[in-house]
């Protein structure tokens, strides 16, 4: 039975590992993302979103494409003129449907984190009490999962610096927190190449950050 069940979990991780390796699966991810760079208005955010939940269908074993698709779902909150909490649910509940096909994942978790940000920020002061312990609490969870992963750090600077300014506190967690982030994009620059389809966005945040830092 135990040897059943390696091999079956062994079987799992292949075909996993070969579906993220697939080059159709790359390619089409590469398309989304270029056009995600592209995009300047809610209609055109809506059809990149919708390509990638397409990808998502047609790959159910990867968590990428709802990942970004929340993504969208989230910047689309912050940038355009819509229902925000409506594309906020939306995106929350991309993010659960990824952290289970990748539970314990560190991007996950911090892009949830992320989403309960924006959530707050719709409503500051009738959500920061109840939420912002949470987002806290899901932006440490992400940085101990991977004390690598920038936007983990850089988004709780954002937060630590949020509630500094609230609270009439110094922002030298913050500005600490968002210099070390920094260092994290520089190395993850680093890995960057034609193929990299794993999440590199944060970096405006970050800066926006340690700005106030000077």
């Amino acid at each position: 039975m135990k040897k059943y069940i390696l091999t079956l979990t062994l079987s799992l991780v292949w075909i996993a590992f070969a579906q993220a390796s697939d080059p159709a699966f790359v390619a089409a991810m590469q398309k989304q993302l270029a056009a995600k760079n592209t995009i300047a208005t809610f209609e055109q955010s809506q059809t990149v979103t919708n390509g990638f939940l397409r990808i998502a269908e047609a790959t159910e074993t990867e968590w990428l494409p709802l990942y970004y698709a929340a993504l969208l779902k989230t910047e689309a909150a912050f940038r355009f003129d819509i229902d925000k909490d409506k594309s906020l649910d939306e995106a929350l509940e991309l993010a659960k449907k990824a952290d289970k096909i990748a539970p314990g994942n560190s991007e996950i978790t911090a892009l949830q984190g992320y989403i309960l940000m924006a959530k707050i920020s719709i409503d500051p002061a009738g959500r920061g009490q109840t939420m912002s312990p949470q987002a806290m609490q899901l932006f440490g969870k992400a940085i101990n999962l991977d004390r690598e992963n920038p936007r983990a750090v850089s988004l709780m600077a954002q937060m630590e610096l949020g509630m500094s300014q609230f609270f009439g506190t110094g922002p030298e967690k913050a500005c600490g927190m968002a210099r070390m982030s920094m260092d994290l994009y520089k190395k993850e620059e680093a890995k960057i190449n034609d193929e990299y389809i794993l999440p590199t966005w944060g970096k405006k945040q970050a800066d926006q950050v340690t700005s106030k830092c000077n």
